[in-house]
């Protein structure tokens, strides 16, 4: 193999979606020649975002906001359905609630179609390393937002799913109970479980179930 290239096992495997032909061409164009990434996808709908990103398990997709079915939808069905898949949201819009709801549906980042061919190969690998990346644009305005008027918490963290496999933790079901519960895999609520204890820092179930019980969450 010669110095440069990347062995198949190496690549970061990306799904892209996005309803304008142009724009979706240039962007698979882009991550395919920077050798270390390869789209094994492609959907011009959120449905189809889904269907792909449920069949090929990629590490990273990419996600158009305003595609037909609506970007933020796809995303919060990936993340149910595939949440080890990191997903990062690509619009042309600097509309802060758009933004709060893509990172409330459980995308690792939020960028804006302006940014040049290394800008986002850059962006996605970082993304793909476990950072989390907001348009400098947006980011100062909505960290304010986000923190008005509220003391922080790590729950506050947390997504809508990952909420209620803590609320079941309180009730002391175990993770086959949970995912049995919620209609997933018990391997899906394993994973759930360690975003969950790395939110909240800390170390067991025991700690985790104590400190949703000390803030109140699943009181009636």
């Amino acid at each position: 193999m010669e110095r440069g290239q990347h062995r198949s096992s190496d690549m970061m495997r990306v799904v892209v979606a996005d309803d304008h032909p142009l724009y979706l061409d240039a962007i698979i164009h882009t991550l395919s020649t920077a050798g270390d990434i390869v789209v094994v996808g492609r959907a011009g709908t959120a449905a189809e975002a889904l269907e792909l990103t449920r069949q090929q398990l990629p590490d990273l997709v990419l996600l158009d906001v305003t595609m037909p079915g609506s970007g933020l939808t796809a995303a919060r069905d990936i993340k149910i359905a595939c949440p080890a898949t990191k997903i990062v949201i690509l619009t042309a819009s600097e509309e802060e609630d758009k933004l709060l709801q893509a990172l409330k549906a459980g995308a690792s980042g939020y960028l804006l179609k302006g940014l040049s061919a290394r800008e986002l190969v850059s962006v996605v690998r970082s993304i793909n390393a476990g950072e989390v990346y907001v348009a400098p644009a947006l980011a100062s305005r909505v960290l304010a937002e986000m923190t008005k008027g509220r003391v922080s918490s790590p729950l506050d963290e947390l997504t809508e799913r990952e909420r209620e496999v803590l609320e079941l933790l309180v009730q002391g079901l175990s993770n086959g109970e949970i995912g049995q519960h919620l209609n997933l895999a018990e391997k899906t609520i394993k994973h759930y479980m360690t975003n969950i204890l790395a939110k909240l820092q800390v170390r067991s179930r025991v700690e985790a179930a104590l400190l949703a019980q000390k803030a109140g969450l699943g009181d009636a």
